[in-house]
């Protein structure tokens, strides 16, 4: 072993310190520098990607991806160089493809039909399948249409139809719409056709598409971030919106007010998430989970029985931050090492992976 661990970052951004890196890279390379091991950030660009995938080759045993992708202009050259990484003997935390799998929007629609993902989800990847079928789900109630693109609620909308004389079957293309965007709670009014038109651009690109789920009233009580270390839930966020009007919007932009709990205050979701991981797992392409993701709940109410569920909005597993709670970078340490020393040993047991 190396016993060399990298960090990717991309440069620019709003998650980065006054030295231009995330707050929460570095004491993961201290936590690491304690148990004897060395670390290093790179700032990943496409224009030196040969010269990156070579040295990270030669000098790691492991990357940790820490990037997040609307820093990148596009997505495509990275993920090639880690999945040529990871083929050439690189551990992957986490595995690239898993990355894409799991932060996702559709991964919420892969997951319905579960006890924490209704039925009522469906994922559109282009103009005619959404102009076809997003009427029909908005003649349900309330929806929320997701791009798998943007942070901070950019491209999420609240879709309402306040057209008095629409009635309850397919939404005509002339209803009128009040639209809220996550972003910042703030308001607009088109015409169903107008707002099918705006979602072009969401729909464009390799990996354009919009997630469509029922929009969930209880969110005003607050989103329920569970982080997560690979199978462990290790930190909960509780994401209350802002006390206004239209306000649906869980980020720190938008004026939500966030609470940092430890597990034991929420047992009964600490419990759902445990016993769904290997079921998410499975479900999202059976890879390693990553190294620190996160799932995003909002409470309902059963229909049958009038008690408290939750249903998961969102996974992220791309570039999640713990700058609130840093004593995590020592959890990770021992996680990576784990998961490194695991792999050395199945290594040297078979033949097949012997040099």
């Amino acid at each position: 072993m190396k016993k060399h661990v990298v960090i990717f970052e991309a440069r620019g951004g709003s998650d980065k310190g006054q030295y231009g890196f995330r707050k929460d890279s570095k004491p993961i390379i201290d936590s690491l520098k304690k148990r004897g091991w060395t670390a290093e950030i790179i700032f990943y660009q496409d224009e030196d990607r040969g010269e990156i995938y070579r040295y990270t080759h030669d000098k790691a045993d492991a990357y940790i991806s820490r990037v997040n992708p609307g820093n990148l202009v596009s997505e495509v050259g990275y993920f090639q160089m880690l999945r040529e990484l990871v083929a050439n003997g690189i551990e992957g935390l986490p595995h690239p493809d898993a990355m894409l799998a799991y932060g996702a929007k559709n991964s919420i629609e892969r997951l319905k039909g579960t006890e924490i993902v209704p039925e009522d989800v469906f994922t559109y990847y282009d103009f005619d399948s959404l102009k076809e079928n997003f009427p029909k789900s908005l003649s349900n109630g309330v929806r929320v249409l997701k791009q798998n693109r943007g942070s901070t609620g950019e491209g999420i909308w609240r879709v309402e139809v306040i057209d008095e004389n629409v009635g309850k079957s397919k939404i005509p293309l002339t209803a009128k719409l009040k639209l809220t965007e996550a972003k910042d709670n703030h308001t607009e009014e088109k015409t169903l056709q107008e707002f099918l038109e705006f979602c072009i651009q969401y729909l464009e690109g390799e990996n354009g598409l919009l997630l469509d789920m029922p929009f969930l009233e209880r969110i005003v009580e607050g989103e329920i971030r569970v982080l997560m270390l690979r199978n462990k839930v290790v930190n909960i966020v509780h994401k209350k919106p802002a006390n206004t009007k239209d306000a649906f919007s869980a980020t720190l932009f938008s004026g939500a007010k966030y609470r940092y709990d430890t597990p034991d205050k929420w047992p009964d979701l600490v419990q759902l998430i445990e016993k769904m991981v290997p079921k998410i797992q499975r479900k999202l392409g059976n890879y390693d989970l990553p190294l620190i993701w996160t799932a995003d709940f909002i409470l309902d109410t059963d229909k049958k029985t009038g008690k408290d569920i939750y249903i998961l909005g969102e996974i992220n597993a791309s570039c999640v931050g713990f700058s609130t709670f840093l004593e995590l970078s020592e959890d990770i340490a021992d996680e990576v090492l784990a998961l490194l020393d695991a792999e050395s040993a199945v290594n040297n047991r078979w033949a097949a992976f012997t040099k």
